[in-house]
């Protein structure tokens, strides 16, 4: 029986790529990286978020490449930026109160699973639609990772180029931009025009 006789195959087939594979290697990844920033771990952390870059920067080529891109793999692909960012961020968060530290307010990382989940739900991704990005919404995809990189190379390599405050006020300034990106997405909405 073919992939076209069988649709049970077909779609399994489809979930099956080399890209998902890379998106999902960062799902996988998460929980090591939070306890890794928890124990003060930071050169494994560090190890950890190159690889989870490396694979959020390889996952798209490899799709376009073998042409595979699918809106399910989109979807995987954002759902596990965010899962990862968002856990590590929180590690962080947590690790710094603990330590009596504060250089990621510990909002930040809720904030950001709350954008991720209007960004996913207005899209109507899970009805099998494209994600409909904004450019304030990737500018800030991009912010989160900067801001968890940032924490984690200062610590991994035991410099300290970068003030605590500094990164405080980039990462308040960023929390100000997600809920700037998450009051347009809901003007949109209720507008009914798309993300631009």
């Amino acid at each position: 029986m073919t992939d076209a006789q069988d649709p049970a195959n077909r779609e399994k087939r489809r979930w099956l790529t080399a890209a998902n594979a890379l998106s999902l290697s960062r799902i996988a990844a998460t929980p090591f990286s939070l306890a890794a920033v928890i124990d003060g771990q930071w050169r494994l952390a560090g190890w950890i978020f190159v690889a989870a870059v490396a694979s959020d920067f390889l996952d798209g080529i490899i799709a376009r490449w073998r042409r595979t891109v699918s809106a399910l793999g989109g979807v995987l692909d954002h759902t596990a930026d965010a899962f990862f960012v968002t856990v590590t961020l929180w590690g962080i968060a947590y690790a710094e109160v603990d330590a009596g530290i504060d250089v990621v307010p510990g909002i930040l990382p809720w904030f950001i699973a709350l954008a991720f989940l209007q960004y996913l739900l207005d899209s109507k991704a899970l009805a099998g639609q494209p994600l409909r990005t904004s450019r304030l919404g990737r500018a800030n995809g991009i912010a989160y990772f900067v801001i968890a990189g940032t924490v984690i190379g200062r610590n991994a390599l035991g410099i300290d180029w970068l003030p605590d405050e500094a990164i405080y006020w980039a990462a308040l300034l960023v929390l100000v931009s997600t809920l700037a990106s998450m009051f347009d997405r809901l003007r949109a909405l209720a507008g009914g025009r798309d993300q631009g």
